[in-house]
């Protein structure tokens, strides 16, 4: 599989904040959104999750074999293998640099946003290669949605920011009854019930995250990533996401990039370790050092730079 041409910008032209591994971020243009991928892709059976269980019950959501990303010349990622399983919470962890971010943004392909980019490998959503020919990239980014470092409401009202996927979408019934029922899933209902047409930017930092959680659910995805989704929070909201993501893996799928290694012990079912190898001229490759239940990555990790990296030994 080869890189592709960059993507056409997405419906309604709604902004993300497209942060590059090697630093600084970017606006770009991507709906939160979600609608079939193809009318070959289905669902498998829902998992039976619990503590023992193994990494993916079934066919994974995602399997990814071989996986190298390339910034032009600079390769950001090498030969990642991983599948992720359905209505779990995956946890990518590891040092800064290591391509923990850009190996997320591959899952649905924001990465094609950036000039020059390219993926050799293959990434397979439910059986279907997400990088190839026929597939649309605006259909995979609403099939699988995504949530941002820092929250990103759009200049409008607390209902139109949840209405926003839906109506681009081509919905126009009962739209009052999804933005009430989105906004229940992301916890916020309670609190925004009575000012439904005031800014949202006029929510607390917390407030607007889970803002950007219902305005995700709202197009019905299947997949929610999410990179850092409580970097820029108070403890107090952080806890409030944390439970949330543990609510909401009862109807998705949830890839999570966290630097906090007890966060990810909290939430998540599943734990990657990427971690970055660093060549005789100083570049930095990120590579997947294993996977495992989170329980086993944080109690019998199988490799030594794992055990190094929880322990605090470096990153």
């Amino acid at each position: 599989m080869k890189g592709r041409a960059p993507a056409r910008e997405t419906a309604g032209g709604a902004p993300a904040a497209v942060e590059d591994e090697r630093g600084g971020g970017q606006d770009r243009g991507v709906a939160e959104a979600s609608i079939t991928l193809s009318d070959d892709v289905h669902a498998p059976t829902p998992a039976v999750r619990g503590e023992g269980q193994p990494l993916q019950d079934g066919e994974p959501v995602f399997e990814v074999r071989g996986l190298d990303f390339y910034y032009g010349a600079f390769k950001a990622l090498r030969d990642v293998d991983l599948a992720i399983g359905r209505q779990r919470i995956t946890a990518l962890i590891g040092p800064s640099g290591c391509g923990k971010s850009t190996f997320l943004r591959c899952l649905n392909r924001m990465n094609d946003l950036i000039p020059g980019t390219r993926v050799d490998g293959y990434i397979g959503y439910h059986g279907q290669d997400l990088y190839g020919d026929s597939v649309d990239p605006i259909e995979v980014r609403r099939r699988i949605g995504m949530v941002f470092q820092k929250p990103n409401p759009f200049p409008k009202s607390i209902y139109d920011n949840v209405a926003f996927g839906p109506r681009v979408n081509g919905r126009k019934k009962d739209l009052d009854d999804l933005v009430e029922r989105s906004l229940r899933q992301a916890a916020l209902w309670d609190e925004v019930k009575d000012k439904l047409k005031q800014s949202a930017f006029s929510l607390s930092g917390g407030q607007q995250q889970r803002l950007c959680i219902a305005r995700a659910v709202a197009v019905q995805p299947e997949v929610i990533l999410m990179d850092e989704p409580c970097s820029a929070l108070d403890p107090i909201a952080t806890i409030r996401i944390e439970e949330l993501m543990c609510e909401l893996k009862e109807d998705y799928t949830i890839v999570i990039v966290t630097h906090n290694m007890q966060q990810a012990a909290r939430v998540s079912d599943v734990t990657a370790f990427f971690t970055a190898e660093v060549d005789d001229n100083g570049s930095r490759t990120g590579v997947l050092v294993e996977t495992d239940t989170t329980n086993a990555i944080f109690t019998s990790p199988k490799d030594q730079r794992t055990d190094d990296y929880i322990t605090g030994r470096f990153g």
